[in-house]
C-alpha cells in the first residue's frame, strides 16, 4: 500500500521517484497546483480531509503518507 501511494504521489508531483525523507520544499516541481492536486487525490482516494494549511505543516513525504494511512 505504501509503495503504491508513493508511486501515485510521484506521478502527481511529476518526479521519477520519491522517498519518505524527501522534503516538499526541496522539490523543484513543488508548487501550489501540485498541492491542490494532492489535496484532491487524498480526498478522492482516501476520503480524508486535507487542507492546504495541514499540508504546509508536513515537512516530508513520510509525514504526508503517515497522515493518509492513519
Amino acid at each position: 500500500m505504501k509503495e503504491e501511494l508513493i508511486k501515485n504521489l510521484a506521478e502527481i508531483i511529476e518526479v521519477e521517484t520519491l522517498h519518505l525523507e524527501d522534503e516538499f520544499k526541496n522539490l523543484d516541481e513543488w508548487d501550489s497546483l501540485t498541492a491542490i492536486s494532492i489535496i484532491a487525490f487524498v480526498d478522492s482516494k482516501f476520503n480524508k480531509k486535507l487542507t492546504n494549511d495541514m499540508l504546509n505543516n508536513f515537512t516530508t513525504i513520510g509525514d504526508l503518507i503517515k497522515f493518509i494511512l492513519e
